[in-house]
């Protein structure tokens, strides 16, 4: 019988399995701040309060919704640009469904002289973090491993095991095609 570890190596050498993105995820620095630079004008964060502070002119909040987490976009103001994802932070949640559009809106944003992005959820650790990486994926053609390791540099991140697979699954198609965009925007 071959475990799903083996099975995850055979499927796509060069791309990490889920098993050795957690061990890298769970080392290194631990904690973050409540917001963290981790792109050029492009924050994580998980401290809503932080943004008037920080100028941010577009919010991505990937826990939309009563049942995720305060805010949407009237809360922000008039003079923010919002995008909610009402995703949950669990394994079996579908995030790859908002990959593409949340990396295409980011980067949109980050095109617009003097934007500043934020992209939260509720603890700023896995749903934002994924949705970060598939940006960095998408647009700027990194590989998993090389996005968690830039993220990494400025916060602690930990997606679950669900969004590991997915953007697992996101490298691999990006592999296959030769790590072309498959953005009009990217």
């Amino acid at each position: 019988m071959i475990s799903q570890s083996d099975e995850e190596s055979r499927v796509s050498a060069g791309t990490p399995t889920v098993r050795e993105l957690e061990k890298l995820l769970y080392g290194g620095k631990r904690s973050g701040n409540h917001t963290d630079e981790v792109w050029p004008n492009l924050s994580v964060a998980n401290d809503r309060y932080a943004l008037w502070r920080l100028g941010i002119t577009h919010v991505l909040n990937a826990a939309h919704g009563k049942a995720h987490c305060q805010g949407s976009g009237p809360f922000y103001g008039s003079t923010v640009d919002y995008l909610g994802v009402p995703a949950d932070d669990s394994p079996a949640y579908n995030l790859a469904r908002y990959f593409h559009s949340c990396a295409d809106y980011i980067q949109r944003a980050l095109d617009t002289p003097g934007a500043r992005v934020i992209v939260h959820c509720a603890v700023g650790v896995s749903r934002s973090a994924s949705l970060v990486l598939a940006y960095l994926m998408i647009c700027h053609r990194y590989p998993l491993l090389d996005a968690v390791h830039k993220v990494k540099e400025r916060r602690w991140i930990f997606p679950n095991r669900g969004f590991l697979r997915q953007l697992r699954a996101l490298d691999i198609t990006l592999n296959n095609a030769g790590r072309t965009s498959t953005s009009d925007r990217c």
